[in-house]
């Protein structure tokens, strides 16, 4: 590890999670809710790094290329959600609290 900059440890918990130590979360311009990337080398070596926003996600991107394609070349399967339909999913997630922010549960492993 000659030529590191740094080098530190972290704990994973019960439930697999971590904390980016402060010397990393400094080296990266890290803040609260921010995305890491891990990449997993061939020698079995993981980098961390900043997972920028304005970085695109290939598979989305392909994935969204093929809706745009279908709906191009296929226009006549485009159709409108009904009002029934979409009456009976409020009524599905109308009690439905949903906070994003809050850790898992243990049954949630």
């Amino acid at each position: 590890m000659a030529d590191s900059l740094l080098v530190t440890e972290s704990t994973l918990t019960d439930r697999y999670q971590t904390t980016v130590p402060e010397a990393v979360r400094k080296a990266l311009h890290l803040n609260k809710r921010e995305k890491i990337r891990f990449t997993i080398q061939a020698d079995g070596k993981v980098l961390l790094s900043r997972a920028d926003l304005d970085e695109s996600d290939p598979v989305l991107e392909s994935f969204l290329g093929f809706l745009a394609n279908d709906i191009k070349n296929n226009p006549q399967h485009v159709k409108l959600i009904s009002p029934e339909l979409v009456a009976r999913i409020q009524n599905l997630v109308t009690d439905v609290e949903l906070d994003l922010d809050a850790p898992l549960d243990d049954e949630d492993d």
